[in-house]
């Protein structure tokens, strides 16, 4: 029994004189990091421009000539022919009479027709004309800060993504200088 008991407190005394190794010189698995908190003295906002491609419609106002060739409707061409009819057999006598209605006619039902269709005409409009222009837009934002901050009587500066507030949280790392 004291043979099991001097191995027992051999152990213990083994394990115990590890466990304050441990204490006094860290791991190589830890980096010799730990965490603390500095004082942040100033925060300076980084600004830059950030350009993007907008499309967007801009519109005016143009004059328009219109050309209104007419219809030229059957209605005046029969109504021209009658008349020129009715005027070219007045006109002379036998055949000729013939020939002069034939030719009224023909000649009236183009007079007619020419008639119809020039009553068209021109005129001006104002018509509003929209087309499709890509504008670059500007943007000034915020891209990082420039942090100033404390920690045990050292002063240092770091770029972030974020706005710390009064604290910041610092990882200090310690390796020998050689």
């Amino acid at each position: 029994m004291t043979k099991l008991f001097f191995a027992v407190l051999v152990l213990s005394f083994i394990a115990t004189s590890v466990g304050a190794q441990d204490a006094r010189y860290p791991s190589p698995n830890d980096d010799n990091t730990h965490y603390g908190w500095a004082d942040v003295l100033r925060v300076d906002p980084v600004y830059g421009v950030s350009r993007t491609e907008v499309p967007r419609q801009e519109c005016y106002d143009q004059q328009v000539v219109h050309r209104d060739p007419g219809t030229g409707s059957t209605a005046g061409t029969i109504l021209g022919a009658v008349v020129g009819g009715v005027l070219g057999s007045t006109v002379g006598k036998g055949d000729g009479r013939r020939a002069a209605t034939v030719v009224g006619a023909v000649a009236g039902g183009a007079v007619g027709n020419g008639v119809t269709r020039s009553g068209g005409g021109e005129y001006e409009s104002t018509e509003t004309r929209c087309r499709q222009v890509a504008a670059v837009s500007e943007q000034r934002r915020i891209m990082g800060y420039d942090v100033e901050y404390r920690y045990r009587g050292e002063v240092y500066v770091s770029r972030l993504n974020y706005d710390p507030g009064e604290r910041l949280r610092v990882r200090v790392s310690v390796a020998p200088a050689d």
